[in-house]
């Protein structure tokens, strides 16, 4: 009879290998669904990119849904705007959200999704009810609002991103960043703070 083998820790080589494999995927599957969009990108053709044999997405992820929330766990890492800083919160946001659609494939990846898949859709919805609700929360000034005033805020961060790294309309991809903040972040401020109209 054979004993059974020790369980792997995660300093073996084999255990370090599978780590290596899955963030090879994840890397690979970010950049084709940010470029090919949900419905394009195949699991072959993020093997390739990979160079990794398909069925080893299948074993890690299961299919591509899986492999999608997988690739597009996103954590906005939302500056802390209570106090003080709540008068500022329009100018802050859209400036954090401009740091991070420059520096982060994931969100261009998922806004891609998001407008033509259920699923990515629903990844989005869900970023934003649990990241951005909170934020929210901290400066509006009437409860009931909450939900409407952090859609509101929404749409100009979304719409600002589809415009300028998706659609990538010439006018919003010259703009300098700070004209950016310049230009949304008081129409940010006022969804977030202004009495009700």
């Amino acid at each position: 009879m054979n004993s059974p083998s020790p369980a792997r820790t995660p300093g073996t080589p084999r255990a370090r290998r599978s780590d290596a494999t899955r963030d090879a995927i994840l890397v690979a599957a970010r950049e084709r669904f940010a470029a090919d969009g949900y419905e394009r990108a195949t699991i072959r053709a993020i093997a390739k990119d990979a160079n990794i044999d398909p069925s080893m997405v299948m074993r890690y992820y299961g299919n591509k849904e899986g492999l999608f929330a997988a690739a597009v766990t996103v954590d906005l890492r939302l500056p802390d705007i209570g106090g003080p800083a709540s008068r500022d919160v329009g100018a802050v946001l859209v400036r954090h959200f401009l740091d991070m659609w420059e520096d982060d494939e994931v969100l261009t990846a998922l806004l891609r999704v998001g407008a033509t898949n259920q699923a990515g859709a629903e990844r989005m919805q869900g970023i934003f009810r649990d990241q951005l609700l909170p934020v929210a929360r901290q400066v509006c000034p009437d409860p009931e609002q909450i939900p409407a005033r952090a859609a509101l805020t929404a749409s100009q961060l979304l719409g600002l991103a589809l415009t300028r790294y998706v659609l990538r309309i010439p006018p919003a991809v010259a703009l300098h960043p700070e004209e950016i903040v310049a230009w949304l972040g008081p129409t940010v401020q006022r969804y977030l703070t202004a009495p009700s109209p």
